[in-house]
């Protein structure tokens, strides 16, 4: 991919030189260019960049491929995008960060190597064709209909009132939340909300517990806003609550669905956290991450139904919806409500109105329950197809996880992980490994060697050719094991 000048001197100033060079995909190879240029110090703090239409007009790539890049920059930390603001380099994006950051092609299956592969097994992206284009249309235009001229000015920091709503009721049907509208505050997505309560709970010398395997994405976010994190061991039944710290002051957890090994935290682990939490004043942060994805049996409910004072409950429509809308919620013990909305400041500078007014009315119309159960059906199809698959023609590997979710983790002997992320990249496949997830200091916990398969991503027509150029990689890996 050749170098590209980016005319953009009416919104920055100056031309932007971007050097679109390496291997990747359009999208990754921009992504890493302007990481590079912000690292590099030739994007300073406060910088505005071109809207992602003239990028992408001016670099001859698709819109999505420029909002993607840039979407997944501001969930990084190295840009902001704000309403009437537009996207701009983060005040607080650091010049270097570690080589983790930024996967190597090498690194098969790593996030930065993904899209420059046929087909995509990455976990968590759901396809953005099922986004339901047409009910979310009726629904904007009731709610803009419908809404008060005062729903276009400033507005409530802890978000409109309507959505919240809205929320207090689904949340408690659905999920076994008690709440109201009160104790909720809408977020720019789940890692919004995570980076309030790192402000709010965290922040000096504050040490955290989290799950020995979780998003990287998670622990670095808590790392920079000072908070040290302590891996806790999980197994079948999730986190290992019992070894929790004594002098933590909170513990995040994804009770529902473990992420990414699966399966829901057992009754007894969830009665045995909130004790924890009562005991020590802690408070419990519950990610429903894909809670609301169960298939093999009725929805886990809430960890928050136990303890609403003690729990701290963040949720999110990226899975159910669409990253895109940058829309999530906080259902917040009552004590941390005026804190936090302190700290996301009273302008309400994260997620649009217009946005949230839609939302509303689609889980009040019944829209979002008609999608979930849609996306559902889907979901448990491909993550059948995947297991009977698998099975027929991969016997020896073992596929768990498989509950709820939108990938399944396929176990391998131990240590081959690598051999076999690095086998599916040669058949063309972006598939990540367990190791990817484990918490660095979880060194003296056991190990599990295994792919995190999404099934979510792939179009209809992409699928059976994933599948079959994965069995391949896997029946690479198995021959090898035994020769």
């Amino acid at each position: 991919m050749p170098r590209a000048w980016i005319g953009a001197a009416e919104v920055l100033g100056a031309d932007l030189h971007l050097e679109l060079a390496g291997t990747g995909s359009r999208r990754a190879v921009l992504t890493r260019a302007l990481r590079e240029a912000v690292r590099g110090g030739r994007l300073a703090p406060g910088v505005r960049l071109p809207p992602y239409r003239s990028l992408a007009a001016d670099l001859g790539l698709a819109r999505n491929t420029v909002a993607d890049a840039y979407a997944e920059l501001v969930a990084e930390g190295w840009l902001t995008s704000r309403q009437g603001s537009g996207t701009r380099v983060s005040t607080r994006a650091a010049a270097s960060v570690s080589a983790e950051t930024e996967p190597t092609a090498e690194e098969a299956g790593g996030r930065g190597a993904t899209a420059a592969l046929a087909y995509d097994l990455v976990q968590g992206r759901p396809d953005p064709a099922h986004f339901p284009r047409t009910a979310w249309l009726a629904s904007a235009r009731r709610a803009w209909t419908a809404a008060p001229d005062e729903a276009f000015g400033i507005g409530d920091p802890r978000g409109r009132v309507e959505l919240r709503r809205a929320l207090a009721g689904y949340l408690g049907r659905v999920r076994g939340v008690r709440t109201e509208p009160e104790r909720i505050v809408i977020c720019a997505g789940a890692a919004h909300a995570l980076r309030l309560l790192a402000r709010v709970v965290g922040g000096g010398e504050a040490t955290w517990a989290v799950e020995a395997y979780g998003l990287p994405f998670h622990r670095a976010l808590l790392a920079d806003a000072g908070v040290r994190t302590v891996p806790v061991e999980v197994d079948e039944d999730g986190a290992r609550v019992g070894r929790l710290p004594r002098d933590a002051g909170a513990v995040l957890l994804t009770p529902a669905h473990q992420f990414p090994t699966g399966g829901p935290l057992h009754a007894e682990r969830r009665a045995a956290v909130v004790g924890w939490a009562r005991s020590t004043g802690g408070l419990v942060l519950e990610d429903d991450y894909d809670g609301e994805f169960r298939y093999d049996r009725r929805p886990v409910g809430a960890l928050q139904d136990l303890d609403p004072d003690r729990t701290a409950f963040i949720g999110s429509v990226s899975k159910s919806l669409s990253p895109a809308l940058r829309l999530g919620w906080l259902v917040l013990p009552a004590g941390l409500v005026s804190e936090v909305v302190a700290a996301k400041g009273e302008r309400e500078p994260y997620s649009s109105a217009t946005e949230q007014l839609t939302l509303a009315d689609f889980v009040a119309s019944g829209g979002y329950d008609r999608q979930v159960r849609r996306m559902r059906r889907h979901h448990r199809e491909r993550r059948d197809r995947l297991v009977a698959v698998l099975a027929a023609r991969v016997p020896r590997v073992r596929v768990t996880g498989i509950a709820a979710g939108l990938h399944a983790v396929v176990e391998l002997p131990a240590g081959t992980e690598r051999a076999t992320v690095a086998a599916a990249a040669r058949h063309g496949v972006a598939v990540e490994g367990l190791d990817g997830y484990r918490h660095p200091d979880a060194v003296s916990l056991p190990r599990r060697d295994g792919l995190v398969v999404g099934y979510a991503t792939p179009p209809e027509r992409l699928y059976g050719p994933a599948l079959d150029a994965l069995c391949a990689a896997l029946t690479e890996t198995m021959n090898t094991t035994d020769s």
